[in-house]
This record gives C-alpha cells, sequence and structure tokens, in this order.
C-alpha cells in the first residue's frame, strides 16, 4: 500500500499510543479480559509492526550491528517485507556472543545479539507488554523504565535521607541476567500462550561464542529489545516485601507517642539499597531479600553488599556509599545549623550528593587517553573531541554538588593540556604556548581555544561553567503510559542529561517534533535539524534549528535534497 518514506506515521503512533494507553488503564482497573484483548489486537496491528521495525531499523544505536545471521543495515523495501512476514511464532534463531569491557574494569559484561527479525518481533512484544507492566511496577523501581532515570532514583535516595541518619544495605545482584530462572519468569509474567511460548522459545534459543552453539537454562541475554523489562518484571515485587514487613506506623511506649518509619527499598536494575535507621530492621530485610531471591534462582553478591551509616563509621567502614556514580554522605555542620532543604528544622548535620571518586578517576583517565592518542592534532580538532566527553559528564552530574570537582578536573585537564602543547613545541618557552593555545575570551582568562581573527574560536569547554539545576524527581507511580503527555514532554526539557539548546527547542517547540508534529516521549531519539542547510546558507543559530525524531530527520534529509551534504545526515538513509 505504501513506501517506507510515504508511510503516515503520524497516524500510526497515534494508533498504536491510544492502545497502549487502554492498555495501562486496563491493567490499572483489573480488567484482565480487556487487557489480553487490547494487546493481542496491538501485536496484529499493522501500525504496531511498522513502529517495531522503525524502532529496531533505524532509531536503535545498535541498528547496524547483526546477528548470527548477518543481516544489517536494511533497505527500505527489506524493512516494508520484514513488516509483512512479522509473525509470532515458536521457531527462533539463537544469538550471538559479544564480549564488551566494563569501564574501569578488567572483567568484560557478555551481550546476545538477536537477529533482525528477533529484535523486530522483540520490539512488537515489548509495546504490547510494557504498558500492561508499567501499571504494576513499584514506585521506586528506576532502572530501564521509560520516563526514570537515574537522578530520580538519587533524589528518593535523597528525600529518604535528608531528615534523619539512616544504616543502608548497598546491594548487588550476582549475574542477574545470566542466572534468572526461566520457569519462574514465565510464571510471573502470568500472559496469555501466545507471548508465553514465544518468550520461551527466545529464552531457550542458545548462544553462538566461538562458532559454537551453547544451550540457555537460564538467564535473559543481555543485548535484546526484551531483557531489560524481562529482568524488571523478575525482581517485581522487592519494595512490596519489605515494606509489609516492615510499615510505617506510630505506637506509645511509656505514655510516649513513638513513630516507626518503614523501610525504603530504592532499586535501579539490579542495584538496590535498603534504608532505615535501626540497624536490626537493615540486618532482617537482607535476610527476606535474600530468601525472596532464591525463588527467581538469583542471590546476593558478597563482594558488592556491604553495610554503612550516612553520618557515622560503621564496623570499620566510613561514613557514606557510592550508587550509580554518585557519592551520598552526610556531614556534621553544627548542632544548631540548619542543613540544606530541611523545611527550618535544626538537623546539626546536611545531606551532599557528589561524584563518585571512581566514576571522577574514570572521566579524567578517558579525557587523558584522547589527549595522548591525538598528540599530533590540531587545536581545533582535539577540542571537538574533547567537548561532547565533557558536557555529557559535566550534564550527568550537575544536578547535585559538583562545584569543587568540577574546578579541580578543570585544573588537572589544564595541566594534561599544558604538556600537550608543550611537546608539540619543545624548543619554545612556556610563553609562547600560552599565547598560542590559551586565549581571553571577553571577562574570561585562560581559555584553551584557537587563535581566529574575524571568527568564533573554537573553545573548550569547562566543567566549572555547566550550570547546576535541581532536578525534580518524577511523581509516584506516573508512567508515559497515563496520558499526560504535557507533563512527560516538559519533564524532558528539565532533564539533567539534556543539553542546554535540545531544551530550549522543546519549549520552543512546546515538546513536540517540526515534522511530523507528534509529542516527543520518553525512549524517541530527538535531533536537532538545520531548517536551511549549510550548503543553502543556513547558519548555526536557534531561528535555524529545529527538533526531529531520528527517523523524521532521514525522511527530511532524504526529500530536501540535503543529504550527502555537510548539513545532511550522513549516519542514517531512510
Amino acid at each position: 500500500m505504501y513506501k517506507w518514506n510515504k508511510i503516515p506515521w503520524r497516524k500510526l503512533e497515534k494508533i498504536v499510543y491510544k492502545l497502549q494507553k487502554r492498555i495501562y488503564q486496563a491493567a490499572r482497573r483489573g480488567n484482565v479480559k480487556a487487557l489480553r484483548r487490547l494487546q493481542k489486537l496491538l501485536m496484529k496491528s499493522w501500525a504496531a509492526k511498522c513502529l517495531a521495525v522503525r524502532r529496531v531499523t533505524q532509531d536503535n544505536t545498535g541498528k547496524k550491528t547483526a546477528g548470527v545471521d548477518g543481516v544489517k543495515s536494511l533497505t527500505p523495501t527489506q524493512r516494508l517485507d520484514l513488516v509483512n512476514n512479522l509473525k509470532l511464532g515458536a521457531k527462533v534463531s539463537p544469538t550471538r556472543r559479544v564480549w564488551i569491557e566494563k569501564p574501569g574494569r578488567e572483567e568484560k559484561r557478555p551481550l546476545g545479539i538477536p537477529t533482525m527479525k528477533d529484535r523486530a518481533l522483540q520490539a512488537l512484544v515489548k509495546l504490547a507488554l510494557e504498558p500492561e507492566w508499567e501499571a504494576y511496577f513499584e514506585e521506586n523501581s528506576y532502572g530501564f523504565r521509560p520516563g526514570r532515570s537515574c537522578h530520580d532514583a538519587i533524589g528518593a535516595i535523597f528525600n529518604c535521607t535528608r531528615y534523619k541518619p539512616k544504616y543502608i544495605l548497598d546491594a548487588d545482584i550476582a549475574s542477574c541476567f545470566d542466572q534468572i530462572d526461566h520457569t519462574a519468569l514465565l510464571k510471573k509474567l502470568n500472559t496469555f500462550p501466545t507471548i508465553r511460548r514465544q518468550i520461551r522459545a527466545w529464552l531457550k534459543a542458545g548462544v553462538i561464542d566461538s562458532k559454537q552453539l551453547f544451550d540457555t537454562l537460564e538467564g535473559t541475554p543481555q543485548g535484546g529489545v526484551l531483557s531489560p523489562l524481562l529482568a524488571n518484571i523478575a525482581l517485581h515485587g522487592m519494595e512490596k516485601r519489605i515494606t509489609e514487613t516492615f510499615p510505617k506506623r506510630d505506637t506509645t511506649v511509656e505514655g510516649k507517642r513513638v513513630y516507626y518509619n518503614s523501610a525504603h527499598l530504592i532499586r535501579y536494575a539490579d542495584d538496590f539499597v535498603i534504608l532505615h535507621e535501626d540497624l536490626t530492621v537493615v540486618l532482617k530485610c537482607k535476610e527476606i531479600i535474600s530468601e525472596w531471591l532464591k525463588d527467581m534462582g538469583l542471590s546476593l553478591k558478597p563482594s558488592k553488599t556491604k553495610l554503612i551509616h550516612t553520618l557515622n563509621s560503621h564496623d570499620g567502614q566510613p561514613p557514606g556509599f557510592d550508587f550509580l556514580g554518585f557519592n551520598i554522605r552526610q556531614y556534621k555542620c553544627g548542632k544548631y545549623t540548619t542543613g540544606k532543604n530541611t523545611k527550618g528544622k535544626k538537623l546539626g548535620f546536611s545531606t551532599i550528593i557528589t561524584p563518585s571518586k571512581e566514576k571522577v578517576k574514570i572521566h579524567l583517565y578517558k579525557i587523558a587517553q584522547v589527549i595522548d592518542n591525538h598528540r599530533t592534532l590540531s587545536q581545533a580538532d582535539l577540542i571537538k573531541k574533547l567537548n561532547p566527553i565533557i558536557t555529557g559528564w559535566s550534564n550527568y552530574y550537575r544536578a547535585v554538588s559538583s562545584s569543587k570537582v568540577f574546578h579541580k578536573i578543570d585544573h588537572l585537564v589544564y595541566e594534561k593540556l599544558r604538556r600537550w602543547a608543550n611537546r608539540r613545541h619543545p624548543k619554545k618557552n612556556k610563553h609562547f604556548c600560552t599565547n598560542k593555545y590559551w586565549q581571553t575570551i571577553g571577562d574570561e582568562h585562560w581559555v584553551f581555544a584557537t587563535k581566529e581573527e574575524g571568527s568564533n574560536p573554537i573553545r573548550l569547554y569547562k566543567h566549572g561553567k555547566t550550570k547546576s539545576i535541581d532536578h525534580t524527581k518524577v511523581k509516584g507511580e506516573s508512567s508515559p503510559y497515563d496520558g499526560n503527555l504535557v507533563y512527560w514532554s516538559i519533564r524532558m526539557g528539565h532533564h539533567p542529561e539534556m543539553p542546554k539548546r535540545t531544551a530550549t527547542l522543546l519549549k520552543k517547540q512546546s515538546g513536540k517534533c517540526a515534522h511530523c508534529g507528534l509529542h516527543f516521549k520518553e525512549g524517541d531519539v530527538i535531533e536537532v535539524d538545520h531548517r536551511d542547510p549549510k550548503s543553502k546558507g543556513g547558519k548555526d543559530s536557534y531561528y535555524n534549528w529545529q527538533l526531529l525524531h531520528r527517523h523524521c530527520h532521514d525522511t527530511k534529509t532524504t526529500t530536501d535534497g540535503s543529504y550527502g551534504t555537510k548539513s545532511g545526515c550522513k549516519k542514517c538513509q531512510a
């Protein structure tokens, strides 16, 4: 009926989202009959199949990664053929094992790469299953869920600790993705036979490593579209188990009313923390969780499970703990000193969250590696390689107390660049290198920038110039499938990792794509496009920028003749 470029994507997006919203609402009110009927309707929908294929062939970062069949980079005609042949069945191909390095560690993480057809099928099943489970998932579960991030988990920890010092069980599940029991997972999934058979086939498909086929008797292979959702389903119920055992209550002791806070469990994927002011409660929670995990074939990792206190040393360990790259710790600040964000309460301590030392070392090592590997590169090209690393890391940590760390890193980067400059000119004095590579721009001195007359110099971004923001934690059990599109599109613009240019354009465009007119949703890949291409005189300025979906950007660049030019999209072809 349609060519790939002429498919009415706006109409298809609306059809699928309306079905997903109805699935979410049916799950919230417990109407299982309507829920299953809507899920079957969605998976048979041509619109959903098109969106699933577009997701794995155009939007996903690993769209050009091949499975065991070697298929990648599908043409528009091949995408349409895949849509027409997309049908659930029990026959699947094994995954291709790929080993990737963990940052800052010697060990490697195994990934299982499915074939393109299996990826598209998994994306289709995810479209049906995710709205249902978003209605069930617990409030303090943040990993691999639409609309939730690491910053929301850190915000939840701050809310739990800012008024009272607490004991923390910082735990990690040993090889979570690789040891999940298949039978227990399928039983917990509790879906209709068609999806259950299909998911069971994916779980039992096996993996090919070094041209040898290995059976997969347990675990969900990392690298699949559906794997993060299945892992969240397997770990669902931990928070409820803890809060039911230690609920919030008040009682009377010797004529005085005493309040007992409930134990809090905050989870991001397979990493979680349990918080309570009573050490006995935390130890009991550890036993409960250990028993609970056994039902899913999982266990805690002893080397990464520890008990600490937020304010005082405990069992020989210093106060505070690292979680998701952040260090959470409380500092004494005087008996009558009011802590930060405490609504006037005199606590005698303040809760401070900073970047963890390990992540700072990894970041500095990455910058040093880029500088060392590009000793002969021009200053402008070196700056272009360093700026994305610096801005991305700074944006991630700008929602916490990072000012001192940022300025310290800037000093260390300056020392590294000074050695880089001196090495390039061994026979020149230091004043020559200073005048050549460091400029004064406005009121700012010692800026590592190019010396160009009559044009804007290319300058290195500084960590310390990153403007700090206050991140607002996601509301309770809110979900992108609840229909509140205004809340979610505005929230995207306030996210700490959202670049300033993108956030400004989101506000200017009211959270909508300039090409298709649809609201940007969590998980959408957003790209900045030039209204008038540079090849036709377009400039780098806000009046010439617009935000588009990646697939909309593909369509635009092939229809306006900008593909293959400097302003065109060279990475993808619709």
